[in-house]
């Protein structure tokens, strides 16, 4: 693994060749569920924003998570403001070098701690992120979900157990990381360029295919709301998402449940009067446990005092509110409504 992550693994990632735990931890957190292609010029704007633990720490949480808006899974982004802070404030801005203290920080578990414990200060660790699991289970021939406690029980007892000494210990992480990547992939995966194909139990089984065993899965189950996009003078009325649940603390429209006396619901938390009420096309998005269908509804009303009667709410331009801290999907809606109202004075709908 060594050998072959010296020839032939990745070294022009913006986060290798380097000893930095901020730009290491970074990056880390950010791969944690997202792909390497979607999260590199996430990584190269965050930086240029936050150049180190002290500047993130210092910036207020909207303004990091406008930077994290389009990533996905925004709680990385609340931990990674959190985790800041508190280097700052317990550690004296300096990371801590031993794993176990760096997987008491907010959304360090034991993996990430693991990774930039090695990349970071060389530690012998043992990592186990998802494309590590895979590469585990097919080469050891570890039957079952790696969710399950038992079978996570083992294969970090693999991982424990074949980890070389301290001096390389970082390209054989690197390797493991690069393997699972890009040659022991979910499907159709490399095993004829793999480095350790020869004693892999999945391959001279033929049981690629069936390792690991995937997750059970019950259908997702969907959830419908309706949004309420109130427009005035060329702005659009936000409001900012509780601090816990789905897009907390991002902005986005008002929901109301669907089929609810929108006009009432507006004269009443608003104190304003609607005009008609022009439906516009759903927006489907796919969370880990459950599909949320949104039902936009244009909703013009003249301006009121809401600002002051409704805390949590204010009026955004369409570009103020695309450069917000909003979700993928609302930024999409905002620029649609955008790009309507360009063509003609009132048109919320799509052509």
């Amino acid at each position: 693994m060594i050998a072959w992550q010296r020839t032939h693994g990745r070294h022009d990632l913006p986060w290798q060749n380097t000893r930095d735990p901020y730009r290491i931890w970074l990056s880390e957190i950010m791969l944690q569920q997202t792909q390497v292609g979607t999260a590199l010029p996430y990584y190269e704007r965050f930086l240029a924003a936050f150049p180190d633990v002290a500047a993130l720490a210092r910036a207020p949480l909207d303004a990091v998570l406008a930077q994290w808006s389009g990533l996905g899974y925004y709680r990385r982004a609340h931990h990674l403001h959190g985790t800041a802070r508190a280097i700052v404030a317990a550690h004296d801005g300096a990371f801590p070098r031993d794993a176990a203290a760096l997987a008491t920080l907010p959304g360090i578990g034991r993996s990430t701690a693991a990774a930039i414990a090695a990349f970071a200060f060389g530690a012998r660790e043992a990592i186990l992120d998802g494309n590590v699991k895979r590469v585990l289970a097919r080469h050891r021939g570890v039957v079952g979900w790696p969710g399950e406690p038992r079978v996570q029980a083992a294969l970090w007892r693999f991982a424990d157990a074949l980890l070389p000494d301290s001096s390389s210990i970082r390209p054989y992480t690197q390797g493991l990381m690069d393997v699972g990547a890009t040659i022991c992939t979910r499907r159709r995966p490399r095993c004829a360029e793999c480095p350790v194909s020869a004693d892999c139990v999945a391959f001279n089984d033929a049981r690629i295919d069936a390792l690991p065993t995937p997750r059970p899965r019950a259908p997702l189950p969907r959830r419908r709301v309706t949004l309420l996009v109130l427009e005035c003078a060329g702005e659009v009325l936000l409001e900012r998402r509780p601090p816990v649940g789905i897009w907390s603390g991002l902005w986005s429209f008002p929901e109301v449940s669907v089929g609810a006396d929108i006009g009432e619901y507006v004269r009443t938390r608003f104190g304003a009067t609607p005009g008609d009420l022009q439906s516009l096309p759903s927006i489907d998005h796919v969370f880990t446990h459950f599909a949320l269908t949104m039902h936009p509804v244009g909703v013009p009303i003249a301006r009121g005092p809401m600002t002051a009667e409704a805390p949590g709410v204010d009026w955004f331009t369409h570009d103020a509110a695309i450069a917000a801290a909003v979700p993928a999907p609302i930024r999409a809606l905002v620029r649609r409504l955008g790009a309507a109202r360009s063509r003609e004075p009132f048109i919320l709908s799509e052509p």
